[in-house]
């Protein structure tokens, strides 16, 4: 698959076009306001770390990557460890969650986590998502809510897309080492102004973009990442209904750089961009149908979510090089899903609520692989399976005011799940069921002064993959119980300033660990992790605002012994910002993130190193247009996205002392040194 690399250039053009025939009927369609991190949260948030980022809030945030998105959720940290077509590293509350263990994400009703994936657990890859189309995230951290089950230890973040945009929007953005992005996107009214049967007011409306990206990169081989996104959504609100129907399609190709031992940084044989393996890669495909229907009731709400959809993914990759005589592999997902939610709310006595509600998801994968491979062609197949995997979700909460000033919320939750592996050895064939409870329970207790006070525990859960449950005599758990307790405050008593404290504890009987020579997650010993998070949001005006973030976490291995540090735990996470987003004028933005050095390896011996990121945008508005300067590394640190300890061994290099042969060493993936990108922006 590859595009042409004036694509950009053609959605521009395209997109003025369609301004020309445009009416501006899109304008009067009215916009929901979403309320962000900084807005009143008293009396709606079920914990002190719940929250919600705002599209103006998204907006203002430059970001290298699109998954830096998520960064808008208080002490998550994103990072990379190969080609940009890869899902992220994702790094929350002393969790080294590899691309998405142990925290959901969704985009509407869909879950962007794959279970079972060829490349690691839990696989969560961003990139289908056009950042213009996010009206807010919202986010929650730990196992207290009824309403999130699998891999969602750790936390949840769901991407809702607008159903109709505020304006249309045409977008040009270049940058160094050939970044190109267009982008064009609008809404178009179709509501026909004389109202339905009965008099009954009728609106509706149909969303589109159209994005395309081209990127080479800072590395020695060019990273030829290309990325098209399609997006369309049907909205229709008719009285007390409100009905969607969203298609996405996602494609993407790109080389990739994985991370190179530090030996051969340090003594020049390759430098901080260089690589050893130049055939590494991979492409991926997504497709998705999404369906939603709310109905409005006297005394209370419906809300039914489906969704199906096609996925592939062909990624090379070669960690360790030439240990093994040529170490290079191909992992090889192609699945179809399908699934969806069912919710029925109740209001009763004021301000009381119940919640009943019922989900499925269903992946049927075909000839998940894994292959050796040279230059990326196949010499070997290590395993290749069949897999369907079948879950149901029953949940059920209630929001119970006793008082004025005190609020109970307990909830819980029943998932069955079914496994079934069709292997080509049959001593890893065969299916299995299991079935987990999950109760929680939230206190909210004031407001006293715009100050509530939060107590919470709960029991959650994540899968393991269905091939591991069904390997031969070996076969792992196939739900392993989670659970935690948080105590916090959230204040809005000084004014133009939200401010929240949360002390977490989370426990996992068996940790999904990372393992950096076979590029996969793979079940580990039980863990516990404990902390704090701090966030303050000030916004005097509705065209300033600071931000400041602060982790501190403590994660330690369960029956292990003394060396029973956490691989890739990170215990101090630092993020900051201000923001000046006047509506006509200039504009600008100032933010920078820090992670601290964390342990490699059980013993603590060896620590990666710190990273401070600062990047900051400037721009002009003027009317309907547009001009802005992001810098990215401003600080131009040569910090390390991604660090891990393992053995390897480089083509030509002598044997080492390691376990099979090779060198034990620190291997490592770079941060993008300083890079500038101006976007020129157009709104009708």
């Amino acid at each position: 698959m590859k595009f042409s690399r004036f694509s950009p250039f053609y959605l521009f053009v395209l997109s003025l076009g369609a301004n020309a025939q445009s009416t501006n009927t899109s304008q009067e369609l009215p916009i929901v306001e979403v309320v962000g991190k900084a807005e009143h949260l008293i009396g709606k948030a079920r914990t002190s770390s719940q929250g919600q980022t705002s599209a103006q809030e998204l907006a203002e945030r430059p970001f290298l990557r699109r998954g830096e998105l998520l960064e808008s959720v208080p002490g998550v940290i994103i990072t990379q460890h190969s080609g940009d077509g890869k899902a992220n590293q994702y790094f929350v509350r002393g969790f080294n969650l590899d691309h998405g263990t142990d925290f959901s994400i969704f985009m509407d009703g869909q879950p962007v986590n794959f279970i079972t994936h060829a490349h690691g657990q839990g696989y969560a890859d961003l990139n289908p998502i056009i950042p213009e189309l996010v009206e807010s995230i919202d986010y929650w951290k730990g196992p207290f809510f009824a309403e999130l089950g699998d891999l969602s230890t750790a936390g949840a973040a769901k991407f809702r897309f607008f159903d109709m945009l505020p304006s249309g929007i045409a977008s040009f953005t270049i940058g160094e080492d050939n970044f190109y992005r267009g982008l064009v996107a609008d809404t178009i009214d179709l509501s026909s102004g004389d109202g339905g049967k009965g008099g009954l007011s009728v609106r509706s409306c149909l969303t589109y973009a159209l994005e395309y990206n081209y990127y080479d990169g800072p590395w020695t081989m060019k990273s030829d990442s290309e990325r098209a996104n399609g997006f369309l959504k049907y909205f229709r609100e008719a009285g007390q209904d409100k009905f969607s129907l969203t298609a996405m399609a996602y494609t993407g190709d790109w080389n990739s750089t994985d991370q190179i031992p530090k030996r051969a940084i340090d003594d020049g044989t390759l430098s901080r961009f260089g690589n050893i393996d130049p055939t590494l890669g991979g492409n991926s495909n997504r497709y998705s149908l999404m369906a939603a229907w709310d109905r409005e009731h006297t005394n209370g709400r419906t809300h039914v979510d489906a969704y199906a959809g096609y996925y592939d993914l062909d990624l090379f990759s070669n960690f360790t090089y030439v240990l093994g005589g040529g170490d290079q592999f191909e992992q090889k997902d192609e699945r179809w899903f399908v699934g969806g939610e069912v919710r029925r709310e109740w209001d009763f006595a004021e301000k009381n609520r119940l919640i009943v509600g019922v989900q499925t998801r269903n992946d049927f994968l075909n000839d998940i692989g894994l292959y050796n491979t040279t230059d990326r062609a196949r010499t070997g197949t290590i395993r290749q399976d069949d897999v369907t995997v079948n879950t149901v979700g029953i949940f059920s909460s209630l929001d119970f005011h006793v008082n004025p000033w005190f609020r109970v919320q307990p909830g819980i939750r029943a998932d069955f799940f079914h496994f079934d592996v069709n292997s080509d050895n049959p001593v890893n064939s065969g299916s299995d069921n299991d079935a987990i409870i999950s109760p929680k329970l939230n206190l909210v207790f004031g407001p006293w002064n715009e100050t509530e006070f939060y107590v919470s525990g709960g029991y959650g859960f994540h899968s393991n993959d269905a091939r591991g449950v069904n390997l031969g005599v070996d076969g792992v758990d196939p739900l392993v119980r989670t659970y935690g307790g948080e105590i916090g405050v959230r204040t809005e008593a000084l004014e133009n300033v939200v401010s929240t404290l949360s002390f977490f504890y989370l426990h996992s009987d068996s940790e999904l660990l990372y393992v950096g020579d076979a590029g996969t997650s793979e079940a580990g010993p039980a863990t516990e992790r404990y902390g704090v998070e701090w966030a303050t949001y000030w916004r005097p005006t509705e065209w300033l605002m600071a931000d400041n973030e602060v982790t501190l976490s403590e994660g330690k291995l369960k029956g292990v012994g003394g060396d029973d540090k956490i691989p890739g735990a990170v215990p101090f996470v630092w993020s900051a910002g201000i923001t000046i987003g006047k509506q006509e004028g200039f504009f600008g933005t100032l933010r920078s993130r820090y992670f601290s050095p964390r342990p490699l390896i059980e013993d603590g011996s060896e620590e990666s190193r710190a990273s401070l990121q600062v990047n900051t945008r400037i721009g002009y508005r003027k009317n309907d247009w547009e001009v802005s300067l992001d810098c990215l590394n401003l600080l131009d640190r040569k910090d390390n996205d991604i660090e891990y300890f393992y053995e390897s061994l480089m083509p030509g290099e002598a044997a080492g002392t390691g376990p099979n042969g090779g060198h034990e060493d620190i291997h490592l993936h770079p941060s993008e040194p300083r890079t500038f990108r101006v976007t020129f922006t157009k709104r009708f």
